[in-house]
C-alpha cells in the first residue's frame, strides 16, 4: 500500500470570469521514505495541489469536485469530517509553507508556536510540550536554543525561520512532510543548508516527502521520482535520473532546456514560448499544443498519461509517434528556439 495516493484530483474555483480547473484529474501516488519531486511554471496547480492534500483550499470559492480521491494509509481523507482533518494535519501530515514570516505567528514566541502543535496532537503537558520544542530546534540547527526559544519570529534570519518552520511541522513525527517552494526567499547558502537537514531528517524518520518547487537543481539533488505539471495535469512522470537523462514530452524538455548551464555564459537562454494558459479556458486537446515544437493535427485531441515504461508515464502522442519528433531532440535541446 502507498503512504499517499492521489487519484483523479480536481480542484475547482468559481471566479466571475467563469469556473477555474485549477488541478484537473491529477494522480500519483507516494511512498514512505520516498521524495516525490512536483514541478512545473507558476499557473500549472502545484500549490494547489498540495492545498488539496490538506483540504485548505477555501470553501467558497474553491471546491474538491466528486469523483476525486485523497487516501493516507488507505484512509480516505475527502470522506472525513472537518474535526477530524484538524487531526490529520500538522499529526500525520506536514507543511511547510514558502514564506515563514507570513505563516508564523508574529505575537508568539517560535517556543511557544512549536509547543501549540505538540500539546494539540499529543495533548502533551506546558512541561512536556516546551521540551519537545527544544529539542526540535536543536534537531533543526537552531543555535543556542535555549535563548532561541524565546524570541519572536522578526528576532530570526531568514534561514533560521525556515528551520523554526520546519520543527513546528516535524514536531509530531507526521508520516508525510509537503514542502512548498521551501528554500525559495533564501539565498543559495542557506538553501543549501535547508536540503541537507530536510536530507537527514528524512534518512532519520523514513517518512514521505513531496518537494514542490520549479528549480530543477533541487530536484535533481533531492528527489527520487518526479512529476512534472502543466496546466492542471500531470504530463510527465519518471524517476529523477530517468527524468534527466531522457525527457519525453516537449515540456519537460523545455524547461530542462531553461536551466543555467556553467560555462555557458555566452549563450542566450532558451525559454518556452508563450505563456501558461487560463484555468478558465484551458485549450482543447493537448494543453501544451500551442507552445509546442512538435504539434500537429492529432494534439487537437488530448491524449491521455500514457504508459512509457520502466515507471515512467508521459501525456504526449509522440510515445506513439517517435518518428513525429522532428526536428530532432537533440537540435531543439541545442539551440535557443523552441
Amino acid at each position: 500500500m502507498h503512504l499517499l495516493e492521489v487519484s483523479s484530483l480536481t480542484t475547482l474555483f468559481h471566479t466571475d470570469a467563469g469556473i477555474a480547473r485549477a488541478v484537473d484529474g491529477v494522480s500519483f501516488a507516494v511512498d514512505a521514505g520516498e521524495v516525490l519531486g512536483i514541478v512545473g511554471e507558476s499557473g500549472s496547480g502545484k500549490s494547489v495541489t498540495s492545498l488539496s492534500i490538506l483540504r485548505l483550499i477555501p470553501v467558497p470559492p474553491g471546491e474538491i469536485a466528486a469523483g476525486s480521491s485523497i487516501r493516507l494509509r488507505g484512509r480516505e481523507l475527502l470522506a472525513l469530517s472537518e474535526r477530524e482533518m484538524r487531526g490529520v494535519r500538522g499529526n500525520d501530515i506536514a507543511m511547510i509553507f514558502q514564506e515563514p514570516m507570513t505563516s508564523l505567528n508574529p505575537v508568539f514566541t517560535v517556543g511557544e508556536q512549536i509547543a501549540e502543535a505538540v500539546r494539540f496532537h499529543r495533548k502533551a503537558s506546558s512541561a512536556e510540550a516546551r521540551e519537545r520544542a527544544l529539542e526540535m530546534l536543536r534537531l533543526v540547527g537552531i543555535p543556542e536554543p535555549e535563548q532561541r526559544i524565546r524570541s519572536y519570529p522578526h528576532q530570526l534570519s531568514g534561514g533560521q525561520r525556515q528551520r523554526v518552520m520546519i520543527a513546528i511541522a516535524l514536531s509530531c513525527e507526521p508520516d508525510l512532510l509537503i514542502a512548498d517552494e521551501p528554500t525559495t526567499a533564501l539565498d543559495v547558502t542557506i538553501q543549501a543548508q535547508i536540503l541537507e537537514l530536510l536530507r537527514d531528517i528524512r534518512a532519520r524518520t523514513g517518512m514521505g516527502m513531496i518537494l514542490i518547487t520549479h528549480d530543477l537543481g533541487v530536484v535533481a539533488e533531492t528527489c527520487d521520482r518526479v512529476v512534472v505539471m502543466y496546466a492542471g495535469r500531470v504530463v510527465e512522470q519518471a524517476p529523477v535520473e530517468q527524468l534527466f537523462d531522457d525527457p519525453r514530452h516537449p515540456y519537460t524538455q523545455g524547461l530542462l532546456r531553461a536551466v543555467p548551464r556553467l560555462g555557458a555564459a555566452d549563450e542566450p537562454l532558451a525559454g518556452i514560448p508563450g505563456t501558461v494558459p487560463s484555468a478558465t479556458d484551458w485549450p482543447t486537446g493537448c494543453r501544451f499544443r500551442t507552445r509546442c515544437p512538435f504539434a500537429w493535427e492529432r494534439c487537437e485531441t488530448e491524449p491521455a498519461l500514457l504508459d512509457a515504461g520502466d515507471g515512467r508515464a508521459n501525456r504526449c502522442w509522440l510515445e506513439h509517434y517517435p518518428e513525429r519528433r522532428t526536428p530532432p531532440v537533440t537540435e531543439v535541446m541545442k539551440s535557443g528556439d523552441a
